[in-house]
């Protein structure tokens, strides 16, 4: 029993907590030093494994976890004369009224650090790309594996883009510090698409046996939270992706069932989460207080619609608002969705002709709506389509999702 509660909390909390520890130890040591903060952290977890396997978790896990953590700091210190002489002795002057080894681990400084992290990582010296791939592994605990789905790339790939930004980290040394304007303007859009790459991830999980995972959506939104809560970084960007985070959040109870998702016009509204979405209105209210425009508006706009129960020119407004969208950044995901749209105003058949013109013929999501637009009109071919989505698929929740709609799908066309 305890090691199957062990088993159950320890995942959890090393989502919420490893990153965070991360971050506070790399604070204190520097960022040349990140390996070291990920050990300590690791080597924390994997004491708390140890330990609460045989003795079951403490009353206060996370107070645990943070007790080991700088224990394990201070150890670390007495053995490696090296670093204390090289990092210590600089750490000290910087502060020489506080004990180095009595680290701060109080909200407060958990949010500090990770937002200077963010912006540290979100570095315009690395590439892009790299930028995003560092910070979901380093601020928000993503695998190897998970990163690649969220590229649509191969692990070798996002190994190699890895270890030449951890490279350029200790060679450069970059310093965690107070956010400067300059900071904020040039790394703002990276940090963004990071904590939207984080939240698709949860909201529709392409690497993990289940298709929704709160635990990261609600990381995405903590993180994007934090920004809104600094004045340096409260824009209106900022403010469009959390309404956006929020308003997807808020049909998460209605769009999932023991095995799969449910398709959205089958929700059952009264799940939704009526706060979410009240809060979502609240910030999608500051994000359209100025002029500034973004993809985040807009699909922040789309959500919106998507949490109201009026049909009156309702998806006339999604469609509309997808159209836009598709020219700020064209993406196949926003194009299917837009088909989808499409076919509430015009019907199926003009939507299956709008759905031949993107040509993704090896992307599951598009015969899995082509399924959807044919059931009503060709019975065999919705499941030649369903059966192709199924062997472009990687997700064991989605192939019997298709399967069960397939099953459905021949048992109608036998019985008529």
């Amino acid at each position: 029993m305890k090691e199957n509660v062990s088993h159950v909390l320890l995942p959890h909390l090393f989502r919420l907590e490893y990153t965070k520890l991360t971050a506070v130890l790399c604070r204190q040591f520097g960022l040349k030093h990140i390996e070291i903060a990920e050990d300590i952290a690791s080597d924390t977890f994997l004491k708390a494994t140890e330990v609460w396997s045989l003795h079951g978790p403490p009353e206060n896990p996370t107070a645990w976890l943070y007790t080991v953590a700088k224990n394990k700091t201070k150890d670390y210190l007495k053995r490696n004369a090296i670093f204390e002489s090289n990092v210590v002795k600089t750490i000290m002057e910087k502060s020489h009224d506080h004990c180095f080894t009595d680290i701060d681990f109080t909200e407060q400084n958990f949010r500090d650090s990770q937002l200077a992290m963010m912006f540290a990582v979100c570095n315009p010296a690395i590439a892009k790309e790299a930028q995003v791939c560092l910070a979901l592994q380093i601020l928000c605990g993503f695998s190897v594996e998970e990163i690649a789905n969220a590229f649509l790339s191969n692990k070798e790939t996002i190994k190699k883009r890895l270890f030449r930004a951890r490279e350029h980290l200790r060679i450069q040394n970059f310093k965690i510090e107070e956010l400067r304007a300059e900071d904020i303007g040039s790394r703002l859009d990276t940090v963004l698409t990071t904590l939207y790459l984080l939240f698709n991830e949860g909201y529709f999980s392409k690497s993990n046996d289940n298709l929704v995972r709160k635990d990261l959506c609600a990381e995405a939104m903590r993180l994007t939270l934090t920004l809104t809560e600094n004045a340096h970084t409260n824009n209106s960007k900022v403010n469009a992706l959390l309404a956006l985070q929020c308003f997807q959040s808020s049909r998460l109870e209605a769009r999932i069932v023991a095995d799969g998702a449910v398709l959205f016009e089958e929700q059952d509204t009264a799940l939704w989460n009526k706060d979410l979405i009240n809060k979502g209105n609240y910030y999608l209210v500051n994000a359209y207080a100025t002029k500034e425009l973004s993809k985040y508006h807009l699909e922040a706009s789309i959500a919106y619609w998507h949490t109201t129960n009026i049909d009156n020119g309702k998806w006339k407004h999604i469609l509309e608002l997808y159209n836009e969208l598709l020219l700020w950044e064209y993406s196949s995901g926003a194009a299917l969705n837009r088909t989808f749209a499409f076919a509430k105003i015009y019907g199926n058949e003009k939507a299956i002709n709008e759905a031949a013109k993107l040509g993704l013929p090896t992307n599951s999501y598009y015969h899995s709506l082509l399924g959807y637009l044919y059931s009503a009109i060709d019975t065999d071919k919705a499941i030649d389509h369903y059966n192709q989505s199924i062997r472009l698929t990687n997700s064991p929740l989605e192939k019997k999702q298709l399967g069960k709609t397939i099953a459905t799908l021949a048992e109608k066309r036998n019985s008529s």
